[in-house]
């Protein structure tokens, strides 16, 4: 009875489960790093390529300067506030055992 009790392994064996903790975030920063950067890019190309009134109001360097300076803006919002606390928590999900106390994560986190 005691053997059928046991949680079953993750699917990458043994050698994977200390390595899950820092993998998972940071697989996290680098896709959302590649799609924030996509939004910084768009910013950038709408200031320059749809704004022809603002080039008339502010002029063609400044409105380099803005959409520079809106897009980089736009990048560091989005790492900030959604990025950066996102893995940390799940850094924190895969440290700690048994962080939610539920059934499902006992089933679910030994497999990932």
């Amino acid at each position: 009875m005691e053997e059928n009790n046991k949680l079953p392994t993750s699917m990458w064996g043994k050698w994977w489960e200390p390595i899950r903790k820092w993998f998972y975030p940071g697989w996290l920063i680098y896709e959302t790093s590649l799609r924030f950067y996509a939004y910084a890019i768009s910013v950038y190309h709408y200031f320059l390529g749809d704004q022809e009134d603002l080039v008339f109001y502010i002029g063609k360097i400044a409105t380099r300067a803005l959409a520079l300076f809106c897009s980089i803006f736009t990048f560091a919002v989005c790492t900030v506030f959604l990025t950066v606390p996102a893995c940390f928590m799940l850094y924190h999900f895969f440290k700690t055992e048994n962080l939610t106390g539920t059934f499902y994560e006992e089933k679910l986190k030994p497999i990932f």
